[in-house]
């Protein structure tokens, strides 16, 4: 039986492990983990600013900061050579990420080259969108036949809210990054990590009153579960041992919902199997696209939050597009 499709942060049951029981405790005995395969590469993806970013979120699943390089940020020659690669493979559409893709000083002629081959996404806290480098961002756009996402990552609708979690300043500084995003035809999508418990209702009213407000009538937004990896582990707390997906939860699971049966993400350090998981040595795939053609096991405890919510880094899957609000 496959496990409930929900998301809560407040984990009260693990399904799937075999239990059992010592007094009060439960005791999860490993098993080995299902594969998924890929059968065809869809969407790649690039750490295209390392792990280095501008802020310090406390829930950063991959610890960003501006003195962590343990990734390094990518050249447009590395890009170039993973797009070409990519051609024959049939890759459809391309993300960035980071680390704070802005930080890397390359990203706008990055973009440029990349929009060549296809559609692109950058995900981005919009806190570093200088003037100069929004007005590129629109010359690119108008440029090309392929579209532009740009997803900014914004965890409250109000300073009070949002600073706690991404640093003291950072709400009115991705707040100004959204207006001018709009102010040049883009159509951000506004990423939350629900760090909250309960019903979403009062969080997306919230955002969608404060967005109206700063000029973007029908904003899109997409909310993410939490990943109880690296920074987080320390906010909140770690995955448990029992939040790990199994073969009886894969019984007429659809794997194509998980973003590894699609998609590969390339680093500094060559091809990971996908962007939650650069900082576990075994995710690493080789590195060409070639060799990471390859199915890859579900035996990280993130896996479970990508069972429970879907292919969560993608656009498509679990985005919700906010529809006007009676005013």
């Amino acid at each position: 039986m496959n496990a409930p499709k929900k998301t809560s942060c407040c984990h009260t049951n693990n399904t799937g492990d075999t239990q059992a029981t010592d007094g009060d405790s439960v005791i999860c005995t490993p098993v080995a983990a299902p594969t998924v395969p890929i059968s065809r590469l869809d969407t790649l993806w690039f750490q295209v600013a390392g792990t280095i970013c501008n802020l310090r979120c406390h829930h950063c699943f991959i610890s960003c900061t501006p003195e962590n390089d343990t990734f390094k940020f990518l050249s447009l020659e590395t890009v170039r050579r993973y797009l070409e690669e990519s051609v024959p493979l049939g890759v459809k559409e391309f993300y960035f990420t980071g680390g704070e893709p802005f930080a890397n000083p390359g990203m706008c002629d990055i973009l440029a080259e990349t929009v060549q081959y296809g559609p692109a996404t950058i995900l981005t806290n919009a806190t570093l969108l200088r003037q100069k480098t929004l007005d590129r961002l629109k010359a690119i756009n108008d440029s090309t036949p392929h579209t532009i996402e740009i997803r900014v990552s914004i965890d409250g609708y109000s300073p009070e809210l949002n600073d706690p979690i991404r640093g003291e300043g950072s709400f009115e500084s991705a707040m100004t990054g959204v207006e001018n995003l709009v102010a040049r035809g883009f159509l951000p999508i506004i990423t939350i990590t629900r760090t909250w418990c309960g019903k979403d209702d009062e969080v997306l009213a919230g955002f969608v009153e404060i967005l109206r407000a700063r000029g973007y009538e029908q904003p899109r937004i997409k909310i993410l579960p939490l990943l109880h990896l690296g920074a987080e582990e320390n906010r909140s707390r770690s995955y448990t041992d029992c939040e790990r997906v199994t073969h009886e939860m894969m019984e007429d699971h659809d794997t194509s919902e998980f973003l590894c049966a699609s998609a590969r993400i390339v680093t500094d350090k060559g091809v990971w199997v996908c962007p939650i998981l650069i900082d576990s040595d075994n995710a690493r795939m080789g590195d060409t696209l070639a060799d990471a053609m390859t199915e890859y096991p579900l035996r990280h405890n993130a896996c479970f939050t990508c069972y429970m919510n879907g292919a969560i880094c993608s656009n498509s899957t679990t985005s919700a597009n906010i529809s006007p609000m009676p005013k």
